[in-house]
Order: structure tokens, then C-alpha cells, then sequence
């Protein structure tokens, strides 16, 4: 083991799936071939386990020892139902707020969303299972351990969530510079499902077709964005502000 989140070697990641253990993403060497590896590969594909090829290059520098062109993060956290999240929290409160991140990609902005969700009191995050940023050591560090507070659920599509808020009454809010509409024309006080993009596209297209509202911050300067974290934040106080 390189850290509590890492593990390394073929058989030992395969075990590792083969006993239960929530693998956020595993790390494969380009070309690899051998049947303990197609043994590997078929586990991964049957389990949806997020895998990504790479250079020999890039796994050498997550670990120095000897990792026969596999390498693997352990999420730190155990990941939520995304059914039972809703439910739940439906019965607890009457004016839920659920954060919806659409395929971002950097752990550090991760980690600072959770971060500002635990402090306005949302009641879930919920992402992506495939090209979403993966639950690290860095993210619980970045989040202050929010990681750790904070209900986390993974989907195979974020529309998936979409439809699932909707149906259980839940207004879903769009943040898109792609409307007339700032945040501060929308109406916060209902139960509410905040959607954020990824750091270089925003929402997805097909996503933006289903939601309920789209909402955008005014940006003043010369600067046509702003980082994801950072926007996430104004959008969650703007929810607080108008909750108060």
C-alpha cells in the first residue's frame, strides 16, 4: 500500500473488487495484455468500475513500487443510495437543497464544494460514476473532512438524478451563463436541486433540455467565468440568504 487509498498489483486489485471494497477509479497501463489481466479487466467491466488507460509514466508516479501496470484509489468514504438519500431526507425536512455536479473533473474543486455544501446544509451530492473526480485522499483534505459529513451518491448519468428530484418534487436549477436569468430570479425557498458543470464545458447539453430553470451570476469585470467552486459557493448563500 502506498496510502490508505491506494492499492497496486493485479491480483491484489482484483481481490480487493472481489471483497467489496468501493473503487473510485482504477489506473491501467496502455497495451497491458495476460490472462490475469483479462481475468482483471472482465471484473471491471461487469462491477462499471471507472478505468482510465495511461503511460507506464503516469502510473510510476502515483506509486514507486511495483505495480504490475495496475493501480487503484480506494474511495475513502462509502458512497450513498441515491433512492433512499431522497427519501429520507424528504422526511426530515421540508425544504431539502441536493447539489447535482455534472462530470467535474478536479479533485481540489471537489473537495471544496463539499466543503461549502456542509456549511449551507445541503443534504446530498450527487455525480457521475464514469468522468467524474474521484473521492481522494486530496478531496477529503481540500474538504476538511466535510467528505466524511456530507451524503455522497454516484449515478450512472447525472439525468438519471434529474428525473429522480423531479418526480419526488424537487425543483432542479441549472448554473449556466446560457440564460437571461441571474440567480437572484429564482426562487430558492422550495425544495431545490442545484445542477454545477464541469471546469471546461459547464452542464452538458442534454442535461440543460431537462432541468426546470437555468440561472446565471453576473459577472461585471472583463472575466467571462468564474472557478466551479467559487461559483458553487455564491449559489449555495444565495439559497441560504433567501432560506433565512
Amino acid at each position: 500500500m502506498e496510502n490508505n487509498y491506494q492499492i497496486f498489483g493485479i491480483r491484489a486489485i482484483i481481490e480487493a473488487v472481489q471483497a467489496g471494497k468501493t473503487i473510485d477509479k482504477v489506473f491501467i497501463q496502455k497495451g497491458l495484455k495476460g490472462s490475469l489481466f483479462q481475468e482483471l479487466d472482465t471484473l471491471l467491466r461487469k462491477e462499471q468500475i471507472n478505468t482510465s488507460y495511461v503511460p507506464v509514466e503516469k502510473l510510476n508516479r502515483l506509486t514507486k513500487n511495483n505495480h504490475q501496470g495496475v493501480v487503484a484509489n480506494i474511495s475513502p468514504i462509502e458512497f450513498h443510495v441515491i433512492e433512499t438519500l431522497i427519501s429520507n431526507v424528504l422526511e426530515s425536512e421540508a425544504k431539502p437543497l441536493f447539489l447535482l455536479l455534472d462530470q467535474l473533473s478536479d479533485v481540489r474543486n471537489f473537495g471544496a464544494i463539499i466543503r461549502t455544501a456542509e456549511c449551507t446544509g445541503v443534504s446530498g451530492i450527487i455525480i457521475q460514476k464514469k468522468g467524474a473526480a474521484p473521492v481522494t485522499a486530496d478531496t477529503v483534505k481540500t474538504s476538511a473532512g466535510a467528505a466524511f459529513k456530507v451524503p455522497i451518491c454516484k449515478v450512472d448519468h447525472i439525468k438519471d438524478a434529474v428525473f429522480h428530484m423531479q418526480a419526488s418534487g424537487i425543483q432542479v436549477v441549472a448554473a449556466t451563463e446560457k440564460t437571461e436569468n441571474t440567480l437572484y430570479d429564482a426562487d430558492f425557498t422550495l425544495p431545490t436541486a442545484i445542477i454545477m458543470g464541469s471546469e471546461d464545458v459547464g452542464i452538458s447539453p442534454s442535461i440543460l433540455k431537462v432541468v426546470d430553470q437555468k440561472a446565471k451570476l453576473p459577472l461585471l469585470g472583463e472575466i467571462q467565468s468564474l472557478n466551479v467552486s467559487v461559483a458553487c459557493g455564491a449559489f449555495l448563500y444565495e439559497v441560504v440568504r433567501q432560506r433565512m
